[in-house]
């Protein structure tokens, strides 16, 4: 037996590590539903005891999404890999918006504002803005900066940049065209939502049926033997069917795992906000995401200091689909049920601001894709700008935040434009690659 089977037919420590720190949180969650017995804790402890359970069942996901691989296409595992990464991300975000749809019923139809006074509609949209933006401001641009140090170190060490990166550039094959136009497309639809005053099921159908119309372009995509590690090479070691009962199974276990603590972390995070004097609106939109975005981050960085900066940033961009039609898509669900209503998530003026910058980057980071390639120059601009209104929106007037939401606004869409412009044959190439060139050829380009 090679070195390579022995470590696959050995269990890793990261498993059953990622399943030993879900503990404390899970059974917390599972004692507040059951009536079990449980401890008294300071609500900042408890965030981050839930916090942290969230995080390791995201790891979890990540490496049976990771392992599924073997059995499906690479590019549609991704997907599910991102889909699942974020999981953390839908159920904080489902969390609010069911709570959102009982304050609107109880109250014949309006959102009455909490006692904090924040209003319970606007935390739902803020921590889907807020997690859609430190994806691209902060996730895309430390792929960038990890793949270029690994790219340095392995030249330095008298290797050979990798096939999709180099310092400075993180390179990206014709294979990755689905996800740059159907996040594209997903973007053009986003850029009506700040002229509306509900999120609604029609909203609802048009994204769901853009990310079953990305889904199944994906499908097409043949599958290949994937380059695992660590627990996911553990997994997708293993024999057919216990291959994927386990796959399965760690679905199902860390899916419960998140259920049981994701309305935990959010109740205790608007306490913690409440006692510490800080804004929920603030902890909601950029710390809730911090941490429900987390483990995706650290799987695309893993990704990128192997040298395999392309999947790192696939999975990313793959993420921001499915963030940006599904997760959107999926609110006014959630909160009709809720609401037993068929009216739509109200959105006040303050979302509306926020629904605007959040589309305006996106078409931004759409243009720069462009060719195929992401550049420490255009991570720097997706990291200064996002910097520049994290900074004002914890520090100014609501005002001068929204000021500065419609000047950097209206800089994403002019340098989008002009990118757009710049590159609209390779545009016209990236839209026939995504949608219907054959995947036989787009790998025999590659």
């Amino acid at each position: 037996m090679t070195t390579g089977a022995k470590q696959r037919t050995r269990l890793p420590l990261q498993l059953p590590l990622a399943v030993l720190v879900t503990l404390p949180g899970v059974y917390l969650g599972a004692a507040a539903y059951l009536g079990l017995p449980s401890v008294e804790l300071p609500a900042a402890l408890l965030a981050v005891i839930y916090g942290v359970a969230i995080v390791g069942a995201a790891f979890i996901l990540s490496w049976a999404a990771e392992a599924a691989q073997v059995d499906i296409s690479a590019g549609l595992a991704l997907a599910l890999l991102a889909l699942l990464a974020v999981l953390p991300e839908y159920a904080v975000d489902f969390v609010f918006s069911w709570k959102a749809g009982q304050i609107y019923e109880a109250n014949g139809g309006e959102c009455v504002p909490l006692p904090s006074g924040a209003d319970p509609c606007s935390l739902a949209l803020a921590n889907m803005t807020g997690a859609n933006r430190v994806l691209v401001g902060v996730g895309w641009p430390l792929v960038v900066l990890v793949a270029s140090w690994a790219a340095w170190r392995a030249r330095r060490a008298g290797g050979h940049d990798s096939a999709s990166s180099s310092p400075g550039e993180v390179r990206m094959t014709r294979l990755m065209a689905p996800e740059i136009v159907f996040l594209g497309i997903a973007t053009l639809y986003s850029l009506t939502l700040p002229l509306k005053t509900t999120l609604t099921l029609w909203d609802t159908l048009i994204l769901v049926v853009i990310f079953a119309g990305y889904a199944w372009r994906l499908s097409q995509a043949p599958a290949h033997e994937p380059d695992l590690l660590g627990a996911s090479q553990w997994v997708g070691g293993q024999q057919r069917r216990r291959r994927r009962a386990l796959v399965v199974t760690m679905f199902v276990v860390a899916g419960l795992m998140i259920l049981l603590t994701a309305e935990h972390f959010a109740e205790e995070l608007v306490v913690t906000g409440e006692q510490l004097g800080i804004d929920q609106f603030i902890l909601v939109q950029w710390v809730a995401p911090l941490a429900s975005e987390s483990p995706e981050l650290i799987v695309a960085c893993l990704y990128a200091w192997r040298l395999k900066a392309s999947h790192s940033l696939a999975t990313l961009l793959s993420s921001k689909v499915n963030q940006w039609t599904l997760l959107v898509g999926t609110i006014p669900i959630v909160f009709a049920i809720s609401a037993t209503t068929t009216d739509g998530l109200p959105i006040d003026t303050q979302q509306r601001f926020e629904l605007l910058i959040t589309a305006a980057q996106s078409l931004f980071a759409v243009s720069i894709l462009l060719d195929l390639s992401l550049t420490l120059y255009g991570a720097f601009g997706l990291l200064a700008l996002f910097l520049v209104q994290f900074v004002v929106s914890i520090t100014a007037s609501p005002q001068v935040n929204q000021i500065t939401i419609v000047v950097l606004s209206v800089v994403y869409v002019a340098v989008a434009l002009f990118q757009f412009g710049l590159h609209r044959h390779k545009a016209l190439q990236v839209m026939r690659d995504g949608t219907v060139t054959p995947f036989e050829e787009l790998e025999r380009a590659t």
